[in-house]
């Protein structure tokens, strides 16, 4: 997590109920979480926040995955269950002002994208690339839009397509926009994630086309994961449902590249 996330660390003595509903939050944020970065977050060990996740999953609040959880909305696609959808849904609507026709978008997944994508016009015509089993079942309901699916191994980390043909298939494209959520984001950190698979992917993603578009709630802005996808001067367009004047985004703003 970022500096700033932990200048005030929480006790160890954190109730059981509160550690929780911190775990189920932070998940929630990030789309899905390492152990080890919930244990520098909460600090406990990682047998506790194990015993946690495994509780929280078996009462459908999140979902364990290898290694960690996943939010639970990522998964079942229940809007009513998407963490911070009004914001969300800001960001989809700005992120359609950078559509146009028949250009060529290789995009990836997450509830970000998912709304979205159910924004896209019906009439909007154009050719959409994905790693994302979810996301091209989504893209199936617009009439207009050609969905390819890059196919090969499926991780369960992230759901995205992650095998070497995966990787071969983008060497060998270039979009014209390449639209991606991310689960942490810095100024000076960049990109960040917990695995390297989707990392390898994303990072093949963002060399595939001309322009690249990051998509992200504010509260994921300047926290920083284990390793990193690119730096922020990689990026062409940051949306966040935040007035590109704001505050927050200052040490974006000193970057080169367009706040929406």
């Amino acid at each position: 997590m970022s500096d700033n996330q932990q200048q005030a660390p929480l006790p160890v003595a954190l109730q059981k109920k509160e550690r929780k509903q911190l775990i189920i939050k932070q998940v929630n944020i990030h789309t899905r979480l390492m152990f080890t970065d919930l244990v520098k977050l909460i600090d406990v060990s990682e047998d506790t926040i194990r015993r946690d996740v495994n509780e929280l999953a078996e009462e459908g609040l999140l979902i364990r995955i290898k290694g960690g959880a996943m939010s639970a909305a990522y998964h079942i696609g229940d809007d009513s269950k998407t963490y911070s959808r009004n914001n969300k849904l800001v960001i989809a609507d700005k992120t359609l002002s950078l559509l146009k026709e028949d250009m060529i978008v290789l995009i990836g997944g997450g509830t970000t994208i998912r709304e979205f994508v159910k924004k896209i016009p019906n009439t909007l015509r154009a050719t959409f690339l994905t790693v994302n089993v979810m996301t091209a079942v989504e893209l199936l309901d617009k009439p207009m839009i050609k969905t390819i699916m890059i196919g090969g191994q499926i991780s369960a980390y992230s759901q995205m397509t992650v095998s070497g043909e995966v990787f071969q298939y983008l060497s060998n494209i270039k979009a014209d926009l390449c639209i991606i959520g991310i689960n942490a984001i810095d100024a000076e950190g960049g990109l960040t994630d917990s695995d390297w698979e989707t990392i390898q992917a994303k990072k093949a993603m963002i060399k595939a086309a001309d322009k690249i578009a990051v998509l992200t709630i504010s509260e994921k802005l300047n926290s920083v994961m284990q390793m990193k996808i690119a730096d922020v001067d990689e990026v062409d367009y940051l949306i966040t449902e935040l007035s590109p004047e704001d505050a927050a985004l200052s040490s974006y703003r000193a970057k080169e590249l367009t706040i929406l």
